[in-house]
């Protein structure tokens, strides 16, 4: 199943990619660049099942970020069917962990946030946006577990919760289900689409400028500076990546661009 929206990197994180090799982040943003990175890659995850696994007949939108009331949340994935929206939360938790008076702990004790409490609010807040835009069909939300290293001890079977072992009896279910799409359905995809936020207020970015960063191009592939130019072609050292020549320096172009969208590119 194709998706009607694709989902893109975060413009935040691909920035933190490039200021983890050209800086030291401070502990605090190397973290979260960490976790921003894990939860990506656990979208991706999902999108990968729904690729393979869905086949029938719905609008798939990734990787949303709305707003209502002045309140800006965002919503993973939701799956447009003719009589349901499935919006989903996709965690990438790997190792053990436990349920317990209505919150999970890693198994040292550590308390992590609930998912089931960030799902309420985006459930209520896309509920309420739909309406306002008139469109009125039920919502059944869930939690996604994807990575398969993951267990949750004592979880309620009455949570909406989902595992990696259960998706794919998950995905046969709505493969067996009725859904026959109209224009209407369409018109709601499209309207999320044109709600959709390309800017996410949820920065947090270090500090940084052009003097503190380490310079010269790095590999496409292992990210490191270890480049030699041979002939036409870019060559790794560490890895053995070859990149057309022309192609590496564009790619620092639009790199250094990112980094710096005020900055005039010149040439020494």
């Amino acid at each position: 199943m194709k998706a009607y929206k694709t989902r893109e990197e975060p413009k935040q994180l691909q920035i933190l990619e490039l200021l983890d090799v050209r800086m030291e982040l401070p502990e605090d943003k190397k973290r979260y660049y960490l976790s921003l990175k894990k939860g990506y890659e656990g979208e991706r995850m999902f999108d990968q099942q729904i690729e393979e696994k869905l086949h029938n007949n719905c609008y798939v939108l990734n990787d949303l970020l709305l707003q209502f009331n002045n309140t800006t949340f965002q919503i993973d994935t939701v799956l447009i069917f003719g009589n349901m929206l499935r919006p989903f939360e996709v965690k990438n938790y790997e190792g053990d962990y436990y349920y317990e008076n209505d919150k999970i702990y890693s198994s040292s004790g550590r308390e992590i946030g609930n998912p089931l409490n960030q799902l309420a609010k985006t459930e209520s807040l896309f509920r309420n946006l739909l309406h306002s835009h008139g469109f009125s069909l039920p919502i059944s939300a869930n939690v996604v577990f994807i990575n398969p290293e993951f267990s949750l001890y004592q979880a309620p079977l009455n949570k909406p919760f989902l595992f990696h072992s259960q998706l794919n009896r998950f995905f046969n279910q709505l493969n067996e289900q009725p859904s026959k799409l109209t224009d209407m359905h369409k018109q709601l995809a499209n309207k999320l689409v044109s709600l959709h936020l390309n800017e996410s207020p949820f920065q947090q970015l270090p500090t940084y400028r052009y003097d503190m960063l380490k310079k010269g191009i790095i590999c496409a592939t292992c990210r490191s500076f270890a480049l030699v130019f041979i002939g036409r072609n870019c060559v790794c050292k560490e890895c053995g990546h070859v990149e057309n020549a022309r192609a590496a320096i564009l790619r620092s172009i639009w790199e250094y661009k990112l980094l710096f969208p005020d900055r005039k590119v010149t040439t020494v």
